[in-house]
């Protein structure tokens, strides 16, 4: 049985999309070679915040452990989780009869059987049509006033009537010209646009179990690489 880079484990609520406010245990993973320059999950991979020992823990463990939480479905995410084979994870969890979220940009095979894919694209990564066919929600981020433009004209046939979140990032979000411009998209556009946003943070849920660890950085730092 396989062994998984863990960054952290900890049982909050979903914060975003579809399943927003439901009880949920988040496995987050190491390892991303997308390197968002806002990226507020840092921590699973820049120099300046990954731990000289990186944890493995098998997907036995794993599965127990979010079984134990009471959650309602387990989220695999990261850094970007399908750089990883998922098969033995998936396996595991499935087996505690939990359901399985994963959060992904959607540019690396799904290697593992899950029940939802929220995919969210990055210009530096774009995502594989065989993603993009299956995903059950898109979450677009964001950055500036032209950012939902420009994805719309990259990924606008894609989407179907599955929902499109428009997210603030989060460095943006008391920006008014990027706020203004997800609502005015919204009530031009309807479905299958709506307005999103990170409400964990609001709440600072994840932070109150003892296995969540502080974002490193919020909203990122760009003259750091970061």
């Amino acid at each position: 049985m396989s062994t998984y880079p863990i960054h952290e484990t900890f049982h909050s609520w979903q914060g975003e999309g579809m399943h927003l406010g439901r009880s949920a245990y988040f496995i987050r993973l190491f390892g991303c070679p997308v390197h968002c320059p806002w990226c507020d999950s840092a921590g699973t991979w820049h120099a300046d915040f990954k731990p000289k020992n990186i944890q493995r823990v098998s997907a036995l463990s794993l599965a127990s452990k979010a079984a134990q939480s009471g959650c309602e479905f387990v989220v695999i995410t990261g850094g970007e989780p399908t750089v990883h084979d998922l098969k033995d994870l998936t396996s595991a969890i499935r087996a505690e009869g939990l359901s399985i979220h994963l959060e992904t940009c959607g540019a690396f095979p799904i290697k593992g059987n899950v029940d939802w894919v929220t995919l969210s694209p990055k210009w530096a990564a774009r995502p594989l049509e065989q993603n993009l066919a299956t995903a059950s929600e898109f979450k677009i981020i964001v950055e500036d006033a032209t950012s939902i433009e420009r994805w719309v004209t990259e990924l606008g046939p894609y989407f179907g009537e599955r929902p499109v979140w428009l997210h603030p990032e989060w460095s943006q979000r008391s920006n008014n010209d990027v706020l203004c411009s997800i609502t005015n998209y919204v009530k031009k556009h309807g479905a299958p646009f709506r307005a999103g946003f990170q409400m964990h943070k609001l709440f600072k849920a994840d932070l109150l179990d003892s296995g969540s660890l502080d974002s490193a950085p919020l909203g990122g730092n760009p003259s750091l690489g970061f």
